[in-house]
């Protein structure tokens, strides 16, 4: 072991611990909160993660081009920016969208946790090898779009002949079959077959042939979803700038960037869920979903709110790893997930501060252990740090949950 390796440069390892804590954070949000309103494990939340780093990864391309480059903070701020949002909103939008197909009909059929724990990671691998296809999603994409437009219109359709007959059955009539089956469905499902129905006669009828031979398209379709799936790194490299000097460590603009902007993020969540009308119903729905649901709170839209700000956090994580690290690919959120899921358990699974203070404590941890014990253990030294606290005191280290908070 290397103690005095660590003694000598303990600031640097702390504030190094410290900014990849704060990423660990964010994304232990996700878990933290589903599990406070769900009392469930989100373990696709890593890949929400995940699309959230290509999408920072794509927006630089798309407004630099694929030349590498070497720019400081500043000049590529407005860049991060944009990206920053792309990130938060496609990761928000795969999280609604897991809510909507992996939890939602679960939860409305009542499913032991147990299965829905199962589906979670189901999504959790679909989304992941759905990132890393490529002939495939080639072939089909032409065709799936064309299916999609017809799809959605037979769904418009058979909703509005839903509707039709729901108006009906207000009036004074009973309601029976399809209309029995959509409440039963909901409109999702419909959708869904919808598209796939119309993909199946339009392959039988052969109208998918004049689109995949008209004008190069499918070239052009196949060409930009391979190039898109193919950029794993920033073209545009960030170089930090040293600002000051702490021991021997010189802190740099990026450190300070990557760490304030997760406090900011958090210190805002935390109001946002102790002080909004939202926060109240989510912690209300934590703390006893039925008594919530006699009260008036919607508890479908409050699980909504709350996976929505989780791919948002998640986002918000992409980015600043993006802009430490610079690369991703398909499996990058697994390793990390799982980080910070320990970080939500280290610091009390459910409790908003505790997910802050177990990703910097594990971030702090692991940089102490890849000093100690060489970067090939770093993983070994966070889990078994984890083991540790949950043997001492097995709720975690603050162990309030997230209905129990004080508003």
């Amino acid at each position: 072991m290397h103690f005095q390796l660590l003694f000598d440069n303990i600031l640097a390892f702390t504030i190094g611990g410290l900014v990849f804590g704060s990423i660990y954070a964010l994304v232990a949000l996700g878990y933290t909160m589903v599990y406070g309103v769900l009392q469930l494990i989100n373990f696709a939340h890593s890949e929400v993660f995940m699309y959230g780093t290509f999408a920072v990864a794509w927006t630089f391309v798309f407004v630099h081009g694929t030349d590498q480059v070497t720019w400081s903070l500043w000049r590529a701020l407005p860049v991060l920016l944009l990206a920053l949002l792309a990130a938060m909103l496609l990761s928000a939008s795969i999280a609604l969208l897991l809510e909507r197909v992996a939890y939602r009909p679960l939860l409305n059929k009542n499913a032991p946790k147990l299965i829905a724990l199962i589906s979670a990671i189901g999504a959790s691998f679909a989304l992941s090898e759905a990132m890393g296809v490529r002939d495939l999603l080639s072939d089909l994409l032409p065709g799936m779009l064309v299916s999609v437009l017809i799809g959605f219109v037979i769904a418009t359709v058979i909703v509005f002949v839903i509707a039709t007959r729901q108006q009906a059955a207000t009036a004074g009539e009973e309601p029976t079959g399809l209309v029995e089956s959509a409440r039963a469905v909901r409109s999702g499902p419909i959708v869904v077959v919808s598209i796939v129905l119309a993909y199946m006669i339009c392959k039988t009828l052969g109208l998918l042939s004049p689109i995949n031979e008209s004008v190069g398209l499918r070239e052009k379709l196949i060409d930009y979803v391979r190039k898109a799936r193919d950029i794993y790194t920033n073209p545009v490299t960030i170089r930090p700038h040293r600002l000051f000097e702490i021991g021997g460590y010189r802190v740099s603009d990026v450190d300070i960037v990557v760490v304030a902007s997760a406090l900011l993020m958090m210190v805002a969540l935390d109001l946002f869920v102790r002080r909004t009308k939202f926060g109240r119903g989510i912690r209300a729905v934590a703390q006893d979903p039925e008594s919530a649901a006699l009260m008036g709170v919607n508890s479908t839209r409050v699980i909504q709110v709350t996976f929505l700000v989780g791919g948002l956090m998640a986002g918000a994580a992409a980015t600043l790893y993006m802009l430490r690290i610079g690369s991703t690919r398909q499996n990058s959120g697994f390793i990390l997930g799982v980080k910070a899921f320990t970080a939500a358990v280290l610091g009390g699974i459910g409790n908003l501060r505790g997910a802050l203070l177990g990703g910097l404590v594990l971030g702090v941890a692991e940089s102490y252990g890849s000093a100690l014990f060489g970067s090939k253990w770093q993983d070994v030294v966070a889990f078994v740090l984890l083991v540790l606290i949950l043997l001492v005191r097995p709720s975690g280290l603050l162990g309030e949950s997230l209905g129990k908070a004080r508003a």
